[in-house]
């Protein structure tokens, strides 16, 4: 963008001078402060505290240094504490925290940003230490092993504008004292043991952007409240205990609403039509519930979704033909449809990488399926089809794929001539017409079944139990039986 043409009261000038600025006075405020001694022994309070570091995470955090210079500190307020922010790294092992949250850190009297994301083993209650920290707006405790209950006092840190405890152990009920935090625009509870209901005070809490509470044992039905929030843009309630029908007021979400995820949460009925005014729609998935009936012709409207999870649940044909521009992840497995071809839409897609129509009434040969691109393919799931001819010509143009299951089908080729790609951890080729040898490459993968084809020879060392090759008459080797010695 040419700032020079740019209107000098434009959103982009706005929140550049804003960044730059805030940039600009904490650079000059780091390099300026000296700790103060309060927020120095708050800080080595919780150092202390903390029983492994194996990745030295807080290596840097030595007495008598400036604890402004530290790794996760800034100091934005003369020369206090304003953030904590410490965060473990998925990919590494030994990237984690011991311990639990010392009450030293209630000395950070200027703390107002408190992030401990993905440490996981920091344990303990809730810390209380945080009602005495008047300037405290963002608790971000994620993926760590914090239990007990979220306590009923919550409701006291009003000043908060985003709280997430997702990733955790917490347990119980969500406190009705929740509502009281009316400036939250980030409630993030996702991935705990919560029990008992939706709290309907929530819908007090206008401003929410982004509601989570996916990945608990929460019941009862999901409260029709959801005209409250005009600016949410991500709703996550998958994977609890919930009962009755699609909310009605979630239509009310349309104008703005991005990530729609209601998975395994015991709904039932229909899929409601209104869904199809969801334009901004990203990501939607109703997989695992009880709904029944059609698909809404409504979804044609959605051109915009890139992710679409519709599976296991009981709809029936037909389909509505939609106008998807680039689809990257579609599940339309175990209903009752009878699609008999791949969605156009879907094979028109440039950058879909997960395709999932198990059992979804496909009658092709392999070879003539089309699509515009396999390379950029993760996972592939065609199983329980009518599928015949070669999955040689798809899968060896493929260098990402990492599953590949097409079991049930009537597929026929020579196993011999697949390609395993480095990436490949899946394969299920169980109960096709598959012949051929096994090929030594199958053993760098996680899961493999090729049982009731017509395989044979001698197997490859492998670690995978006689399940996996049951069925292949002339297969032999562990560990099925020995192979016959040749007089």
């Amino acid at each position: 963008m040419n700032l020079s043409l740019a209107h000098p009261h434009s959103p982009f000038l706005l929140l550049f001078f804003f960044f730059f600025t805030i940039l600009t006075l904490h650079s000059l405020t780091v390099t300026s402060a000296t700790c103060h001694v309060d927020d120095e022994t708050g800080l080595l309070g919780f150092k202390s505290s903390i029983t492994a570091d194996p990745s030295g995470i807080l290596s840097s955090w030595k007495p008598g240094s400036d604890c402004c210079t530290w790794s996760g500190i800034n100091c934005l307020a003369s020369n206090r504490v304003t953030s904590l922010s410490l965060m473990g790294q998925s990919n590494k092992p030994n990237s984690f925290l011991s311990g639990p949250i010392s009450p030293s850190l209630s000395k950070l009297k200027f703390l107002d940003g408190l992030y401990l994301q993905n440490l996981r083993n920091i344990s303990g209650p809730f810390p209380d230490f945080l009602f005495g920290l008047p300037e405290l707006k963002v608790i971000y405790i994620e993926n760590n092993k914090l239990s007990g209950r979220i306590p009923g006092s919550i409701g006291n840190l009003t000043g908060l504008f985003a709280l997430s405890l997702s990733g955790n152990q917490f347990s119980g009920p969500i406190p009705s004292s929740i509502s009281q935090l009316t400036g939250l625009t980030q409630l993030k509870l996702g991935g705990n043991r919560l029990t008992g209901p939706i709290p309907n005070g929530i819908q007090k809490i206008k401003n929410l952007t982004l509601f989570s509470l996916d990945g608990n044992q929460l019941s009862g039905s999901i409260p029709d409240f959801f005209g409250s929030f005009s600016e949410l843009r991500v709703l996550r309630l998958s994977h609890n205990k919930f009962t009755g029908k699609f909310p009605a007021s979630i239509s009310s979400l349309a104008p703005k609403l991005i990530y729609l995820e209601l998975a395994q949460t015991g709904l039932n009925g229909q899929i409601p039509q209104f869904l199809g005014n969801f334009k901004t729609l990203d990501t939607l998935d109703l997989s695992r519930n009880n709904f029944s009936g059609v698909v809404p012709r409504s979804f044609a409207n959605l051109t915009k979704i890139f992710n679409l999870d519709l599976s296991r649940n009981y709809l029936i044909d037909p389909f509505p033909n939609m106008s998807v521009k680039g689809i990257e992840s579609l599940d339309l497995s175990y209903n009752k449809f009878h699609l008999g071809e791949i969605p156009k839409w879907a094979t028109s897609s440039p950058i879909i990488y997960s395709l999932k129509l198990a059992r979804c009434g496909i009658k092709l040969r392999l070879e003539d399926w089309k699509p515009s691109q396999t390379y950029f393919y993760d996972f592939i799931d065609l199983s329980e089809n009518e599928i015949s001819g070669s999955a040689i010509g798809l899968l060896n143009k493929t260098d990402y794929l990492v599953g590949f299951w097409a079991s049930r089908n009537k597929l026929k080729f020579n196993l011999e001539s697949l390609r395993i790609v480095e990436r490949l951890k899946y394969l299920d080729l169980s109960r096709n017409v598959v012949f051929g040898k096994v090929p030594n490459g199958v053993s760098k993968l996680e899961k493999l079944n090729l049982s009731y084809n017509r395989l044979c020879g001698k197997l490859p060392v492998t670690n995978f139990s006689a399940s996996a090759f049951l069925g292949n008459d002339c297969l032999c080797g562990s560990p099925l039986a020995a192979c016959k010695s040749v007089a």
